[in-house]
Parts: structure tokens; sequence; C-alpha cells
């Protein structure tokens, strides 16, 4: 795991070195175990290339440094990611007369694009985002896993390339500067992130998730390699004799692949139905008592400790348990803002940070649940998204009555009433982001000053199911490639990463979703039953109260927080003249929205702390307001 960055320009660039090690060393929390630069002019165009790593060592820790190349050079990579297959690709490798310097996977993408070419990122099974400069062909090749696990983040301008793990990178070369996108702007508003490609950053962009990049000549094309198959309906076919049993056998094998290390490593352990399933099947094929790390937050309704505490016990794990208060909030938001390179979308950030913190004084590795909600159908919207036809189907009268019935109940019924407020909005498009999102269209209008763009970036037909497809699939396939991709992922990514940490997810295994997806949506979501098949698999592992017990998700109590001790916080960033971002609200909106919450009339956590981790990150960069 390690972060990576670099430039390709059809001209000398001034300063272009000391730019390249400026990048190199805003990352280098990614990578504090060594570091290492590439830098070429080539022969025609006087094209300028430059490629930078930070390494954080996992696997063959002492011949692994990159940039690495291939037999004569010719060929340089910078990798960050694990490629979990690399033993059995070394070996086809071989025998087709590549030969090896070093054990590292690294080396195993040289010599698969030396084979295969831009197709060799369909024989990776693992996570990675890497740069290849191929020096014969004068091309650089970008390239991004399948689900967009490693994170990979572009600027272009006058045939200069700039590419790196992270945004604060690219903003250390010379002549990038931050100011905000304005039409992202809305798409924050309305996704509490910003869907790709775009960024909150004007002119920096992500390279979408299963894709790869070709830079030749100033010119830089993207192709889709690889497309999920929840976009579309099941494809029929033999039905599979044992489903249970060859989910249980791909997820077994998924943990195991995820366990090759040379560092010592353990377990995020929530004691959900999701972690507790990757610590059960990791004991099996330890050498030695799992390490398992939990955070929760004291005597809090929504702390998860005691569950995580059962699973430790029952699988004989060496278990730590971290507690936070809301102290940790106001002391550690404005730095993971500025790991984050954008506002921090959900506060689990923080107790994710805070417990890789504590995790990386034992060990460089973690194996996380992420991922099997988004796979799996773990969440209530994918039971509710299934009856949004039938509800639209009722009377128009009805249903704003019975809308205006759910706003008006406390916010203990927070998942109600956002689930009709979401199942009463007609268009797809519209919907999706609602689900989790902070405002609707309309609340957007209400609430911002600023003038809405003519387009958006990304429009959410990007994302559209294919049609036919049934309403689970699809609302499955939204959160895959874009909630998951661009909000939760980019979460795991930067917070393990930012304590030196790498962060593994069997869940997000593509042999893994691509079995789910062949079989009938019951084996996902059964009535009121979510993650079916995952139960059944799990049956005999776990301990029942584990199975049976209700799901919370990895939720703070930034609710309760805002109306107590983190009140004078929010205000003082949000209502207060200082304000950076007050600009972008109707005032009197603004502070019905404060007031509904702090007097517990209303729910407004989601939107509150979106606005408040904006406001933040206006401060941080020191960004020019978009008004």
């Amino acid at each position: 795991m390690c972060g990576i960055a670099g430039y390709a320009s059809t001209r000398r660039l001034a300063g272009a070195s000391e730019g390249l090690r400026r990048m190199a060393t805003a990352i280098a929390h990614r990578g504090p175990d060594d570091h290492g630069f590439f830098e070429t002019a080539a022969v025609t165009d006087n094209l300028a290339i430059g490629l930078a790593h930070r390494r954080l060592a996992i696997i063959d820790i002492t011949t692994g440094h990159q940039p690495l190349g291939n037999e004569d050079g010719s060929i340089q990579i910078v990798f960050n990611g694990e490629i979990y297959n690399f033993q059995d690709l070394r070996a086809e490798l071989a025998a087709y007369g590549h030969r090896f310097a070093t054990r590292s996977d690294t080396e195993t993408i040289v010599h698969a694009y030396e084979q295969w070419g831009v197709d060799c990122v369909n024989h990776l099974r693992g996570m990675f985002a890497f740069a290849i400069w191929d020096g014969p062909r004068e091309r650089l090749l970008l390239a991004r896993d399948r689900f967009g696990k490693k994170p990979l983040f572009l600027f272009e301008r006058d045939g200069m390339l700039l590419f790196a793990s992270e945004i604060k990178a690219l903003l250390a070369f010379p002549s990038v500067v931050a100011t905000v996108d304005r039409t992202a702007l809305w798409d924050y508003f309305a996704y509490r992130y910003v869907p790709a490609p775009a960024t909150l950053f004007a002119g920096i962009r992500k390279l979408p998730p299963g894709s790869y990049g070709l830079w030749q000549a100033g010119r830089f094309v993207t192709t889709q390699y690889y497309a999920l198959a929840d976009r579309g309906p099941r494809r029929t076919g033999a039905p599979t004799p044992a489903p249970v049993a060859e989910f249980a056998r791909l997820l077994e094998d998924s943990v195991r692949l995820r366990m090759i290390a040379d560092v010592p490593f353990g377990a995020f352990l929530s004691g959900g139905l999701d972690s507790s399933t990757i610590v059960g099947l990791m004991c099996r094929h330890a050498s030695q008592r799992v390490k398992t790390f939990s955070v929760g937050f004291g005597d809090s309704p929504v702390s998860e400790l005691a569950y995580a505490r059962t699973v430790a016990i029952a699988f004989d794990t060496e278990h730590h348990e971290l507690t936070i208060t809301h102290r940790d909030v106001i002391e550690q938001l404005p730095a993971l803002v500025r790991f984050r390179d954008a506002p921090v979308a959900e506060p689990s950030d923080v107790p994710v940070y805070l417990l890789a913190r504590e995790a990386r004084r034992s060990v460089k590795m973690v194996l996380t649940g992420e991922g099997a909600d988004e796979i799996l159908g773990g969440y209530p919207k994918h039971v509710f998204e299934r009856y949004a036809a039938a509800y639209q189907r009722l009377p128009a009268t009805l249903r704003r009555r019975f809308q205006a019935l759910m706003t008006a109940l406390p916010s203990r019924f927070r998942r109600a009433n956002t689930a009709v407020a979401a199942l009463a909005l007609e268009h797809w498009a519209e919907r999706m982001p609602r689900w989790f999102g902070a405002v609707s269209p309309s609340e957007q209008r209400a609430l911002l000053r600023l003038q809405p763009p003519a387009s958006k970036h990304a429009p959410l037909g990007a994302a559209m199911p294919l049609a036919g497809n049934s309403a689970l699939r699809s609302i499955l396939y939204f959160d895959q490639v874009s909630w998951l991709p661009d909000n939760l992922l980019e979460r795991g990514d930067r917070m393990t990463m930012a304590a030196s940490l790498e962060a593994r997810m069997p869940f997000m295994d593509h042999t893994l979703a691509e079995f789910v997806t062949t079989l009938s949506d019951t084996w996902r979501v059964r009535r009121r039953t979510t993650k079916y098949i995952l139960r059944a698999a799990a049956h005999a592992l776990l301990p029942r109260a584990i199975l049976q017990r209700p799901k919370i998700g990895f939720r703070v109590p930034v609710d309760e927080w805002f109306r107590g001790p983190l009140r004078e916080f929010l205000l003082d960033h949000l209502l207060e003249p200082a304000s950076r971002t007050r600009e972008y609200y109707h005032p009197q909106v603004l502070k019905t929205y404060v007031d509904e919450h702090l007097s517990g009339r209303r729910n407004h956590e989601k939107l509150l702390w979106s606005l408040l981790t904006l406001e933040l990150w206006h401060r941080e960069f020191n960004v020019s307001l978009a008004v």
C-alpha cells in the first residue's frame, strides 16, 4: 500500500523535478517506509515524464523499491495497492519466459503489461492504482481497480497531465491553484459527497473505477474495461446447486488471499455480521491469535463494543478497544478534512481514523468488512426500494398526507421519515441520492443562494441501470458505482492511510461479487431480511447473538452531540460572521434547520454535518468562494 504521483508533458516544465518531490512529500503518510523517483525526457516531441512513489512495505520488504522497471528498464511502474493473485500470475508469466528480480506483486504487473499490454488489468485480482511509463511507445498508462478501492486523481492543462493518489499532491505542483467548482457544490449538497469524475476542486477529477487511461503525445483517452453486473437484469442459466456453500467457499478464499503479508496484521471488528464473519474466517487460517480492533462511544446506545467483545471471546482473538468522545471530533476533524482533501462526508470517519491510528501501533495491515452491504443488500433502503413503484401508485393526496405525518414524528423515526421522503420521488435519478443524501432538489433551491448550474458534471444517467432490471439490483448498482467508491471507499482509503495502515476488504472481491449477481434477488434480500446468503453462510460460524442482532451501522451519536457538547462548535462555524460559507445560504432557512435540530423537533444531523465539514474544508484549503 503506497502513494503515487507524477507528470507527463509535451514540453519541458520549469521546476518539474522540485514539483515532483513536493508531490511525494504531500503524501508521505501513505508510505513512510521508502520513496523513489523516475524522470526522463523522451526522444521525440520534447516529452517530459516524472514518476514518484511513497512506500508502505507489506510484501517483499527488502526488494520492493519503486519505481520498478523491467529487465532493461524501458518500462517503469509506480503502484498503489495489492494484487492477491500475483503468485499465480508470476508462475504463468515465468512460463512465458519473463524473468523476475524481486518477490513483489508490483513486478508482476510490469511483466503482465509486457505480455498483454493494456489488457493486463483484466488479469489482476486485487485493489490497485498504478502508472506505467512505456518508453519504447512513449506512452503513459494509468489504471484503477474494478470497484475503485484505490484512488487516482487527475489534472490536465496545455498538454500536461498530473496524477496522484491524493489531491493535496496535485496542489503541491507549481501553477495548480485550489478553487471551488461551483457545479460540484450542488452535487455535494445532494449526495454529501461529489460523484465521479468531479471533485470540489475546479479542474481536478477522478479516474473512474474499472477504467484505464492512455496519455500519448499530450492526449489522454479513458477507457472503461470493467462493467458491474448489477447494472442489468440477472442472466438466467443453470442454477447453482448449492449457492450458500459456493458463496462460503468464495468468501473464505477471498479472506485467505488477503492474509498474504510479510508484516503483522489484524482486523477491524465492529461486532456486526460483516466484520465478525471476516474475523471468524481469518481464525481458520491464522498461525497465531488474530488481533482485533474495535471502537465505541462509552455508554452511548449506538456503541457496539459489547457485540465486538462477544466475537473476540468466541474466537479467542487478541482484542483491543478504543473509546472516543465528542472532544475527539473537535480535535481531529480539521486534520481529517486535510487528509481527505474534501469535507468529511461521514462522522464515522473520525472513529475509523482513530481506530486505524491505534491499530498501527501493533500491525501494518487490517482486514475489514467494507462493501458487504453494497454487494449483498444490507441497508434498510434495499428493503424499502422494492416498494417504490407500488407506493407511487397511491393517490398523490394520500402520499402528501402520509409524508406530512412522517415529518411530524420525533427524530427517533428518522429511518421511516427518510424512506417516505425517498419513495415519494418518482424519478430514479433523484431518489437514489435521497436515501442517504442531505437535502432534496427542492430543499437545495430553498436553502442555497447559489445560481443552479446549467448542467451537471456527471448526471446520474451515467449510473443508470438498464431497462428491465429489478428494483433491488438497480439500487445496488447505484451503491456500487457511486455511494461506495466516492464515499465509503474514499473514507476507508484516506482514514487508514492517514495512519500509514493498509486496509483490505474481502467482500470487495470481483470474483465473489460476480457470483452473487448470478443468483436471484432473494438470496440477497428475502422479505425484510438483508444479506440473506451471508447470514446463511455464517450460521454455523458466528454466535447466535451476532446473527440475530439488529443492524446499528457504524454510527457516531453526532445528532445528540450537536444538541449538547458540539452545539457551540456547530454554531461558531455555521452562523457566526467568521463563517466562510454562510453567504452560500439563505440565512433564515439555515437558521431554521439549526433551530429545529437543536430543539429536537427534527433530526437534521446529515445536513448540519455536511455544512460543518464544508466550512472546515474552505478554511483548511483556503479556497475562494464560488458565489
